[in-house]
């Protein structure tokens, strides 16, 4: 189908966003303004901001795309999404942003003072990034090609292009403001058609959507080599697990003036996200009304996108599918500019500036490279997301979680609560779930004749390689007891001081 409205909706949404993140331009001065915005963002504007870049394309398109397979088990999903933010809230918020760090790499260093962890947590920063940029710029041009027949390829560079700008303009000040706005663009553009294609349903009386009965039958099998408890149980702790240790969600922490405000932020997430995820099951049930089995070549993804011009003739559909796909776009370039930021931060400070270093003689502004960085962070995945095979938005999303959730998930909990990690300790739990994560990853996308419990392991690897990353983190710790950093003690205590009573003991000192 192509729908000029469309076009013009994609276009207004990347204008917004260019023009948006122009403002931050205007603001960033210095190297905090770039990398955490001056650490004086609101808990109201930095929880729409985490809305806009969390709520990606999974969550705009694969999780209505997946109810509509699989059913009703389907609905963990928004659940394991939001429930990580519970997580981190209780786990990890204020304590991260009380380290005073930049990026994650950076308090890695600060907590276990190793210059090798910091590199081998600067790799799985971009690594996990780009495996999650992936899908953003594959759902792009799904989107940019069902909507307006445009080639395949453009969806994608569009994203790169406005991403590459918004970051290298203002850094985490752009980025900020861009995001905010995006959150409210994408629960307006997806909640209205929702509630517009409810109330025609209801209102012409169509029937009931066409299902096998298992769709309705919660932790049924798909298949002869499905283990829906396992997948579902997997799935679950990776999202609670892994939204810790998505690189971009905690960089917005270190945004925050405090660590009240930290906790604020990710209450008020936690509302926004559960206001969010209300809707996209609606549309994977309306899918089965519209659809009762897809024609041949159509990916459940695009169920949102061709809903209303199935169930609503005229001009009135094609305005419908226009809020969606600039929504769409929204999520794309919101979640997107999140990661690239990420990203080029890491890149930025461990790969380029201490290059530039050397060449300038030591002489180098706190800014130089990062506007080479941006360009860098979002190249790479764009080049691989149009040569790899698409897997499935939500599938892809779900295992950059799973990295996440073995590889940085067990770092932070026992760097923020547990003062007897050591520096070995902590390297051997991140290469353990990095290797046993990534490997199974790796194994699942090349190896099609894998069956039976094999392939749902490998398939779906946060269960055990979470938990065997921790227990190693633990047991080397306590087998290296004289590699505990010496300064843990009054890092610790750093983490955990409220700061009215640091400042409070600083004013007596005075």
């Amino acid at each position: 189908m192509s729908n000029p409205l469309s076009l013009v909706a994609v276009v207004l949404v990347c204008l917004t966003t260019l023009v948006v993140g122009g403002l931050g331009l205007r603001l960033s001065r210095r190297t905090s303004d770039f990398y955490v915005a001056g650490r004086t963002v609101s808990p109201r504007l930095n929880a729409s901001a985490i809305g806009g870049e969390y709520l990606s394309a999974a969550s705009f398109l694969g999780v209505a795309g997946l109810v509509y397979d699989r059913g009703v088990d389907m609905l963990w999903l928004p659940v394991g999404y939001t429930l990580g933010y519970l997580v981190l809230l209780v786990v990890v918020a204020a304590p991260m942003r009380r380290s005073g760090a930049y990026t994650l790499p950076d308090f890695a260093e600060a907590r276990l003072g190793s210059r090798a962890i910091r590199l081998v947590s600067s790799a799985l920063v971009i690594g996990i990034g780009w495996l999650y940029l992936i899908p953003q710029f594959q759902g792009a041009s799904l989107t940019l090609t069902l909507v307006t027949g445009a080639p395949a390829w453009v969806g994608g560079f569009v994203v790169m292009v406005v991403i590459a700008l918004a970051v290298g303009a203002g850094g985490m000040r752009s980025i900020t403001f861009v995001q905010a706005v995006q959150y409210w663009i994408k629960l307006t553009a997806l909640a209205v058609p929702a509630f517009v294609l409810l109330a025609l349903w209801f209102r012409s009386g169509a029937p009931r959507p066409e299902v096998d009965p298992s769709w309705h039958i919660p932790l049924a099998p798909t298949g002869p080599d499905d283990h829906p408890v396992y997948r579902t149980a997997s799935t679950v702790l990776a999202l609670c697990l892994g939204t810790m240790g998505l690189p971009h969600v905690l960089v917005r922490y270190y945004t925050n003036p405090d660590g009240t405000g930290a906790r604020r932020t990710t209450v008020t997430v936690l509302a926004l996200l559960g206001v969010f995820y209300l809707i996209p099951p609606v549309y994977g049930a309306l899918g089965r009304v519209a659809y009762p089995t897809l024609p041949e070549g159509v990916g459940s993804d695009t169920i949102v996108l061709r809903l209303p011009e199935t169930l609503v003739e005229g001009l009135a559909g094609q305005l419908l599918t226009a809020m969606l796909a600039g929504g769409a776009f929204a999520a794309f370039l919101s979640t997107a500019s999140g990661l690239a930021m990420s990203v080029t931060g890491v890149i930025d400070q461990e790969l380029l500036r201490p290059r530039l270093s050397r060449f300038a003689g030591g002489d180098v502004p706190g800014v130089r490279g990062f506007r080479v960085a941006a360009i860098l962070a979002v190249l790479l995945p764009y080049v691989i997301s149009r040569v790899s095979e698409p897997l499935g938005l939500a599938t892809t999303v779900g295992l950059a979680f799973a990295v996440a959730a073995a590889t940085f998930a067990p770092l932070l909990m026992l760097g923020v609560w547990w003062r007897r990690l050591s520096t070995w300790g902590a390297m051997a739990g991140l290469v353990v779930g990095g290797l046993s994560a990534g490997g199974a990853i790796v194994t699942t996308m090349v190896a099609d004749s894998l069956t039976g419990w094999p392939a749902a392991l490998l398939a779906n690897p946060a269960m055990w390689a979470t938990p065997l990353a921790l227990v190693t983190a633990l047991l080397v710790s306590l087998a290296t007891p004289s590699r505990i950093p010496a300064g843990t003690t009054r890092t610790m205590v750093r983490l955990h001081t409220p700061e009215r009573v640091a400042l409070s003991r600083s004013r007596l000192r005075d």
